[in-house]
């Protein structure tokens, strides 16, 4: 039950992120340049990406049983060279402002913070561990 916790953590933080995207691009055209959105709206969907590979990754590298080397290859292939040389490129582009890039690759990090602020306030994880009833001995 544990470990089905922190998946859905993960896969929730990133449909939560891809939300919380879409507004601030929606709200953001009205009140930014348009540049100055894409590149916010940029860094979020590579740190969303960037998520994804991590888990994907570290999902089919740490199984219990046969490792399927091929996809543990691929998966690293595409994560460290490939994806780390597009973050790059945002970087060094001239249409995009670093500082901004900076946000949206930092909205995926605020997302999850939050999240756990959340969870520890309000007591989730105590709820969903503790939701069998306890049996009285007799």
């Amino acid at each position: 039950m544990i470990e089905n916790l922190g998946l859905d953590f993960i896969s929730r933080t990133i449909r939560t992120t891809a939300v919380v995207l879409f507004i601030v691009f929606i709200y953001g055209l009205y009140y930014f340049d348009f540049y100055i959105n894409l590149a916010i709206l940029s860094g979020g969907i590579w740190s969303i990406v960037n998520m994804l590979l991590l888990s994907t990754l570290i999902r089919s590298a740490l199984t219990p049983g046969e490792v399927d080397k091929m996809k543990v290859a691929g998966l690293a292939l595409v994560k460290f060279p490939l994806l780390y040389v597009s973050g790059y490129f945002l970087l060094t582009s001239e249409i995009f402002d670093p500082l901004y890039l900076l946000i949206g690759f930092s909205i995926l990090m605020a997302v999850v913070i939050l999240k756990v602020i959340a969870r520890a306030l309000f007591g989730l994880d105590k709820k969903k561990l503790n939701t069998e009833p306890l049996q009285e001995a007799r």
